[in-house]
């Protein structure tokens, strides 16, 4: 356990660090956002007898959550090739399962602070949702998925550049398709199929359904772990590879 807080606190250490940077660079985009989408057009906009404004800010979490905590990568990939920090874990009596578990949970910390940021700019535009134990489980689980995927992904890639790579062909495709900005049930019926397989459409349900105060998707939330898991193990021997 003392490994995986050591872990986790060297990120939250970086993350105070450059706390004032990383709150405007977190808070810009979803302003431009809710700026361009919500008041420029969306201000009369109905979605599924919600004002669109109201619609938007479930995506906008979904979105901000993947991308925060999918941004582990890039500071993974930081220390291990520009600081070469990874190599003095493997030096470390720090086991790779604590590595991982402290990345991850530093992952999902980023995707909440991103969602705090969001909920208060949100409050300052008149919007008023419910954010009960559903709404932050959907959204820890999906911090969740992105976090192991981060490391997975941080550990395969052999440069900076590669992980840039992945980000531009995975997660900015499906921020922009995932439900974040519009219904998924107004594309065409193959492309709904496919969007299915994008856990950010699930994110996006889940988040939106709680924060609507509907019933809860369990079916969602059951992919979202699932998924998860999968992704939490790849990551854990995705380590041992790098660490051989």
């Amino acid at each position: 356990m003392s490994a995986i807080l050591a872990i986790y606190q060297r990120e939250m250490l970086i993350l105070r660090k450059r706390f004032f940077r990383q709150l405007a660079s977190i808070a810009i985009s979803p302003l431009l956002y809710i700026v361009a989408f919500g008041f420029g057009m969306g201000r009369n906009l109905k979605v599924g007898g919600h004002s669109y404004m109201e619609f938007l800010i479930p995506g906008l979490v979904a979105m901000s959550s993947m991308t925060q905590a999918f941004a582990m990568s890039s500071e993974i990939n930081i220390a291990r090739f520009y600081w070469h920090v990874f190599e003095e874990f493997q030096a470390a009596p720090i086991g790779n399962l604590s590595y991982v578990s402290g990345e991850v949970l530093a992952g999902i910390t980023r995707a909440l602070f991103s969602v705090a940021v969001i909920l208060l700019i949100a409050a300052a535009s008149g919007v008023v949702l419910s954010y009960n134990f559903y709404f932050w489980l959907a959204v820890s689980l999906n911090a969740f998925v992105f976090s192991s995927l981060a490391v997975t992904l941080a550990m395969l890639v052999k440069s900076h550049s590669d992980q840039a790579l992945l980000s531009n062909f995975f997660i900015t495709p499906m921020a922009f398709l995932g439900g974040t900005f519009f219904p998924v049930n107004s594309m065409p019926p193959w492309v709904r199929y496919i969007l299915h397989f994008l856990p950010l459409t699930h994110a996006c349900k889940a988040i939106r359904a709680a924060a609507f105060a509907q019933p809860p998707l369990y079916s969602s939330y059951v992919l979202l772990a699932v998924l998860g898991a999968i992704l939490f193990v790849l990551a854990f021997n995705c380590v041992n590879r790098a660490r051989d």
